[in-house]
């Protein structure tokens, strides 16, 4: 199978749907965590139960700031260099399968999905940058041209 080291727009727009579906979800599970029913838990559940939560939010975060910063470089809001510069996807904080193991399954499924996404766009965002380190001179150029017709367009406006 062929691995693409481009991204579509369509691409990105469908990732960015899916991750709002998904960070709402874990909101929605872990904020109800506070609740009645997890107060009788014991103390290391609850702990685990509040540090899945906070890794799962901050994977989301994480994918929804990398999806962003997407989007804007496809409205023409961040070019290439910034994008690689500043658009990098941070490598997940992985759990460990004992601490799943004390979720109900409702939360551990919905922090699988969480991993399983990050995972997805982690080798997106890979490829999309060993494109960049393979070729170099080319990369430069097209950002040279950009930055060329850009002042050009600002001179004559």
């Amino acid at each position: 199978m062929n691995r693409t080291s481009s991204l579509s727009k369509p691409i990105v727009e469908s990732l960015y749907t899916e991750a709002l579906v998904l960070a709402d979800e874990v909101r929605a599970v872990f904020a109800q965590g506070l609740g009645e029913e997890h107060r009788a838990q014991d103390d290391l559940t609850k702990l685990t139960f509040s540090s899945e939560g906070l890794k799962a939010t901050t994977r989301m975060m994480h994918i929804l700031a990398w999806l962003l910063n997407q989007r804007a470089y496809f409205a023409g809001e961040l070019n290439a260099s910034q994008l690689r510069q500043h658009g990098a996807l941070p490598e997940d904080q992985q759990s460990l399968d004992e601490e799943l193991e004390r979720l109900d399954p409702v939360s551990r499924d919905l922090v699988d999905e969480t991993v399983r996404l990050h995972r997805r766009i982690f080798r997106l965002d890979s490829a999309w940058r060993s494109d960049f380190e393979a070729h170099p001179d080319v990369h430069a150029m097209h950002e040279r041209l950009g930055r060329a017709i850009m002042q050009k367009e600002t001179r004559s406006a």
